[in-house]
């Protein structure tokens, strides 16, 4: 079913060789063409697979395997997903909501998804735009959130929040998150935001400890289109970052444009993956 698969772990990857070395082991052995990318082949410097960087193996392959946690997965995601490449976990991570097969136990998983016994997860991201002065200066994708923080100051930012070009709020607080349903459980939960299911069409924004007390998570629909206003007059006092990597110092006036991206990332889940499961064992409910 799968002819060329691609194996992505991340660079400070060594604790998890022995796990990479089992899932190179079984997939040879089903007489798959493996792909590396440059992490891989510097943990296995002497493997003789094809080694490429994360965008040319995504247009090479048929299956992306990554060998981490959470951040890897985000990382690999983001960029699958122009290819529309299946994406499979193998968790080596501290959590691992993305990466739900556990190292103990891969060749059963692989054989099982080999075979075709598996469940294809969509997830969609986001796309988000910095407009300044009428003109954009920054673009990212974003598989978990956007989030505009107060950055290296102790007081408050002003934002102004617009879904569909009409005032939601305008407010002082240390920030602001649009999550996807899947980002939902990230940094959004921490700052007291719903789980949403993976499957439902919605964002969700989260202010981050907002100074009036009233102000509250509020979910919306999936094809809203996000804008946030940044009314802070210092410069460098707000930033933006997309799945926790810092990407633009925020000015005053910058609008901050967010809405769902065209393209979507298939996650393979093995044949018994149920999300609830996997909250109840990942957040340790009873």
């Amino acid at each position: 079913m799968f002819e060329k698969i691609a194996l992505i772990t991340n660079n400070d990857a060594s604790q998890s060789i022995d796990t990479l070395q089992t899932a190179i082991k079984y997939l040879s052995s089903r007489d798959t063409e493996l792909i590396v990318d440059e992490n891989c082949a510097k943990l296995l410097p002497n493997s003789g697979f094809r080694q490429m960087q994360l965008a040319q193996l995504s247009q090479e392959c048929d299956l992306a395997i990554v060998v981490g946690g959470d951040g890897t997965m985000l990382r690999a995601a983001r960029v699958v997903a122009e290819y529309d490449v299946p994406l499979l976990g193998i968790n080596r991570g501290r959590l691992g909501f993305l990466t739900d097969i556990p190292a103990d136990s891969i060749e059963a998983h692989l054989e099982d998804i080999l075979d075709g016994n598996y469940i294809v997860g969509e997830r969609f991201l986001l796309d988000c735009r910095v407009e300044r002065n009428g003109k954009n200066i920054e673009e990212r994708d974003a598989f978990n959130e956007v989030i505009i923080q107060k950055w290296n100051i102790a007081k408050l930012i002003e934002l102004e929040t617009y879904v569909n070009q009409t005032l939601v709020h305008s407010q002082r607080a240390d920030g602001m998150i649009v999550a996807t349903p899947t980002g939902s459980t990230a940094y959004a939960l921490s700052g007291g935001g719903p789980i949403l299911h993976p499957t439902l069409d919605a964002l969700v924004l989260v202010p981050i400890c907002p100074h009036s007390l009233s102000n509250r998570p509020i979910v919306i629909d999936g094809n809203s289109v996000v804008e946030i206003v940044v009314g802070t007059p210092e410069i460098d006092q707000a930033r933006l970052s997309c799945d926790g990597e810092i990407s633009t110092e925020l000015m005053t006036g910058d609008r901050v444009r967010i809405q769902k991206k065209d393209k979507k990332v298939r996650f393979l889940h093995p044949a018994q993956h149920n999300h609830f499961n996997t909250l109840r064992e990942k957040l340790q409910w009873g």
